[in-house]
C-alpha cells in the first residue's frame, strides 16, 4: 500500500516540473551554446568539471532557500541541489552513441519532492534542458571515467564546507567521488604538487570570466528587468519616505516592490543606513528603529530576477530637502560619477580611467575645496572602494577588468564617507553618500540602464513630494487591546 501511495505522488509529479513558471527564463538553446563557447576554449584533450552549490543549513532541519551556483546555471539552466556536469573537449566514446559533455543530477523521490518540491529528474533534464547523457547523481561513484587520460582536469578547487547530508549521491558524496577519480590530493597532503600533475584549477575561471563578462541579448534583457525593478523600488521608497520609519521598513518596501514584480530573490544583502550607519559600506544589520529627520539614508539594493542581479544606491534626504552641506557632498559625487559614465566605452580601463583619473580626482578636487582635506594629493578613506564592477549571475560578477568591451554590464558607484569623529569641521559627520548606476557599454559608448530611479539632487527633492501609496497603509500597535 504504501509504495502505491508513493507511485501515486510521484506520477502525480510527473508532467508538471514546468507548473506555475514564468516563460522568459533564458531558453535551454542558451545554455547549450554557453557550453559550446567553454569547449572552444578548453585546452586539447580536456575535461572540465562543475559542481552545485551546497545546501546551507539555517537552523536546525531548516535550510536556507537554495541558491545554484552561478557557473553551473550559466551551462545548464538546472536550479537544483547535488549535481556536477563534465564538458569534454573531444568527443567521447559511450557504450551506445559518442558524446562531449554528461550531467549526473538529483533522481526523483516521491516522499522529497512532497516535502521541498518538484525535481525535474533524468526526463526533466533531458526534455527541458537539453541534454542527451543524463545520469542520477547515485550513479557518479560507479561511472568509469579516468581522469589519468586527460592532459587537463579543469576544475574549481573546494572549500572545506560541504555538509554530509547522509543522502546517497549528494554533493559531499560527489565531491569525494571526484577527488577519488582525479587524483586530488588528500587532507594529510594537500599541495596541488603531490596530486596528479592534469589538475588545473586556475584556466577554468579565465573562461568564465571571458564568457560571462560579455553579456548576450537574453542576459541583457533579464538584465534590463532586474535594473527596472531596483529603480522602482528606488523612486517608490523615494515618495514614501519620511522620518519616523525604521531602516528595515524602508528595506521592506524596496523588497515589496521586487517581489511584486516577480523578482525572486535579493541579489545581496540589502543595505538602508541613516546618518552614520551609511558609513558602514556593508551595513546589512537595518536596525535603526526610527530615522530622523536632519539625517540623510543611503539604500544600495539590487532585485535578482531569473538569476540576474542589479546593484542601484540612492541616498536621499529623510526629511526631502537636501542640507547645503548635503547638497555639496551629494553633488560633488554625482558630478564624479556623471563625469566617469560620460567616459566608460570600449578601450577604457575602470582603475585607471574612470576612478583613478576622473572620478577619484574629481572627488579630492572637491574635498579639498570644501576643506574637509588639506590638499587634493592627501590621502584619506573618505572614498575606501573602487568605482565599479560586472554585474550579472552575480552582483559582483565575473568579467575582466583590462579594459571595457562591448556588452559589458558594469555599476559607476562613487561614494563619500565621512564618520562621526572624523578630522575634519564637525558639520560634515555623518554624511555618506553613494550612487550607483548600471550601465551597458555600447560599441560607441554606453547606456544607462538604471536611469529609472532620479540621480540629480533637484529631480530627488522634487520626486520626495509626491504622495505615495503606502501612506494610508497604517498597522496596529502591537500590544495593544
Amino acid at each position: 500500500m504504501k509504495k502505491l501511495i508513493a507511485l501515486a505522488l510521484l506520477s502525480a509529479s510527473m508532467g508538471g516540473f514546468a507548473q506555475n513558471e514564468p516563460g522568459d527564463f533564458l531558453t535551454s538553446e542558451f545554455h547549450m551554446e554557453r557550453r559550446t563557447l567553454v569547449r572552444e576554449k578548453m585546452p586539447e584533450n580536456s575535461v572540465a568539471v562543475f559542481f552545485t552549490n551546497p545546501v546551507r543549513n539555517r537552523a536546525n532541519d531548516v535550510d536556507f532557500i537554495y541558491h545554484q551556483d552561478p557557473n553551473f546555471y550559466y551551462l545548464t539552466g538546472y536550479r537544483e541541489p547535488h549535481a556536477v556536469l563534465m564538458i569534454f573537449k573531444e568527443e567521447q566514446e559511450g557504450p551506445e552513441e559518442r558524446f562531449n559533455e554528461i550531467i549526473f543530477i538529483q533522481p526523483r523521490n516521491a516522499r522529497a519532492e512532497m516535502w521541498t518540491g518538484r525535481r525535474l529528474g533524468t526526463t526533466g533534464v533531458k526534455e527541458k534542458l537539453a541534454f542527451n547523457q543524463v545520469f542520477n547523481n547515485t550513479d557518479f561513484e560507479d561511472y568509469n571515467i579516468d581522469f589519468s587520460t586527460f592532459d587537463k582536469v579543469l576544475f574549481y578547487d573546494f572549500f572545506n564546507d560541504v555538509r554530509d547530508t547522509r543522502t546517497e549521491g549528494d554533493l559531499y558524496d560527489l565531491i569525494a567521488s571526484f577527488k577519488s577519480k582525479s587524483g586530488y590530493p588528500t587532507e594529510g597532503d594537500l599541495t596541488i604538487e603531490s596530486a596528479a600533475n592534469n589538475l588545473d584549477m586556475e584556466t577554468l575561471d579565465q573562461i568564465m570570466k571571458d564568457l560571462r563578462g560579455i553579456k548576450t541579448k537574453d542576459e541583457i534583457e533579464l538584465l534590463r528587468k532586474a535594473v527596472d525593478i531596483s529603480c522602482i523600488g528606488q523612486a517608490e521608497v523615494m515618495k514614501a519616505m519620511k522620518p519616523g520609519l525604521s531602516e528595515r521598513e524602508v528595506q521592506g518596501i524596496h523588497e515589496f516592490v521586487f517581489k511584486k514584480y516577480q523578482a525572486e530573490y535579493e541579489g545581496y544583502p540589502s543595505i538602508v543606513g541613516e546618518g552614520n550607519n551609511g558609513c558602514i559600506l556593508h551595513y546589512i544589520e537595518n536596525y535603526k528603529p526610527e530615522i530622523t529627520s536632519d539625517k540623510m539614508i543611503l539604500m544600495d539594493l539590487g532585485a535578482e530576477y531569473h538569476g540576474y542581479t542589479a546593484d542601484v544606491t540612492r541616498t536621499i534626504p529623510v526629511d526631502g530637502k537636501f542640507s547645503k552641506e548635503e547638497k555639496a557632498i551629494y553633488d560633488l559625487v554625482y558630478k564624479a560619477q556623471d563625469e566617469a559614465i560620460k567616459a566608460a566605452k570600449p578601450g577604457v580601463n575602470i582603475g585607471r580611467d574612470l576612478d583613478a583619473a576622473i572620478a577619484r580626482r574629481i572627488i579630492n578636487e572637491g574635498l579639498a575645496e570644501l576643506g574637509i582635506i588639506e590638499s587634493v594629493d592627501q590621502r584619506h578613506l573618505y572614498y575606501p572602494h573602487g568605482l565599479g564592477h560586472h554585474i550579472g549571475l552575480d552582483v559582483h560578477d565575473k568579467g575582466n577588468y583590462e579594459y571595457l568591451e562591448a556588452g559589458m554590464a558594469i555599476t559607476i558607484e562613487p561614494g563619500i564617507y565621512i564618520p562621526e569623529g572624523a578630522d575634519c569641521d564637525e558639520k560634515w559627520w555623518g554624511i555618506a553618500v553613494r550612487i550607483e548606476d548600471c550601465i551597458l557599454i555600447t560599441e560607441d559608448g554606453n547606456e544607462l540602464l538604471s536611469d529609472l530611479a532620479p540621480r540629480k539632487s533637484d529631480e530627488i527633492e522634487k520626486l520626495m513630494q509626491e504622495p505615495s501609496p503606502l501612506d494610508s497603509f497604517v498597522l496596529p500597535e502591537l500590544g495593544k487591546d
